[in-house]
């Protein structure tokens, strides 16, 4: 059984690896993420089954990038929600499942379907109908590595994971050897409401480690641990992040004050996706596959979100000068 960190006013237990009742409302949402990046960096991707029951779908995304790669997506913000219990997602184009036969323990994902080609990831936030296509396949387990992070008062765990398997993409097979990280929360969550920061990497010295900030207008205890396994998770107070963001809106740099190891994080390959609420806003969602470089000269790679919501800008980000260069 993997050691689940006493941390704030709820720790997880074995049945929380299933899914949950619903609540009420609309947008109460079960989220499960499934991230990775090679040992190199040379190749990342991440998986997300989003679930709204109330709503009559799920979200299903698949993502597989890498420095100098085009983007591979899938991006279904219509797909068909899984049998009761379930999450086997059967779409026309697609077929997508994930398994945690022991909570806590490993967790496969496959999937087997039609994905979109995208040399500029930016295509991702439009229409994809005339889009190069290719068939994209993934076969990868997430061993859970140090221990289970709860969040403070939110039911949300996440839990840092080695990750090994198979991605297929056309004619091209990779045997995938990464680390990364999984999570699991449910809850109403409105996307088109809240910017956040969201971060997690391994660096070179066998630290995973783990950030999230959203912009609310005052400060708080943020989410944040390191493990070095077979430690478990430890929590870190005082996590902060500033970002510089470009012309186009997608981030250049964060500087994450992640306390006992300050660090840069600078996006290498993008895998961003777009939503619509139900009363038609929308909200864009760059996510990085991304180097981590410490002050004290560590270096890394892992996943970084910066969700954008409508008026986004106005929701008190920290912002670094303009440009990336001031602050090397």
């Amino acid at each position: 059984m993997a050691r689940i960190v006493e941390h704030g006013t709820w720790k997880p237990t074995e049945k929380d690896e299933s899914r949950h009742a619903p609540g009420e409302g609309t947008l109460w949402n079960e989220s499960y993420y499934f991230d990775f990046v090679t040992e190199d960096g040379k190749l990342g991707g991440y998986v997300r089954l989003g679930l709204y029951p109330n709503w009559d779908r799920a979200w299903y995304w698949a993502c597989v990038t890498g420095p100098g790669r085009p983007l591979v997506i899938v991006a279904d913000n219509d797909a068909p929600l899984p049998a009761s219990g379930g999450t086997t997602v059967e779409a026309d184009s697609y077929r997508a499942a994930q398994e945690i036969p022991e909570p806590f323990g490993p967790a496969r994902v496959t999937l087997d379907g039609t994905a979109h080609v995208l040399p500029d990831a930016a295509q991702a936030y439009g229409d994809l109908g005339t889009a190069e296509t290719t068939r994209l396949v993934l076969d990868l387990e997430w061993h859970t590595v140090g221990g289970v992070y709860p969040y403070k008062d939110l039911p949300r765990y996440e839990i840092p994971c080695t990750v090994s398997g198979t991605v297929r993409i056309g004619d091209e097979t990779f045997t995938v050897t990464a680390s990364g990280e999984r999570d699991h929360s449910w809850g109403e969550r409105d996307w088109w409401s809240v910017s956040w920061l969201w971060t997690s990497g391994r660096l070179q010295d066998d630290t995973w480690f783990h950030g999230m900030q959203a912009n609310i207008g005052f400060p708080l205890d943020w989410p944040s641990f390191a493990v070095t396994p077979p430690e478990a998770p430890v929590h870190l107070d005082g996590f902060c992040a500033e970002t510089v963001f470009g012309g186009d809106d997608m981030p250049e740099l964060s500087r994450l004050r992640l306390k006992g190891a300050p660090m840069t994080a600078t996006p290498v390959a993008f895998a961003p996706v777009a939503m619509t609420s139900p009363d038609g806003a929308t909200a864009r969602f760059p996510r990085a596959l991304c180097r981590f470089e410490t002050e004290d000269g560590r270096t890394g790679y892992g996943w970084t979100e910066w969700h954008q919501p409508p008026g986004w800008r106005d929701h008190g980000w920290s912002y670094l000068a303009e440009t990336p260069e001031a602050h090397q």
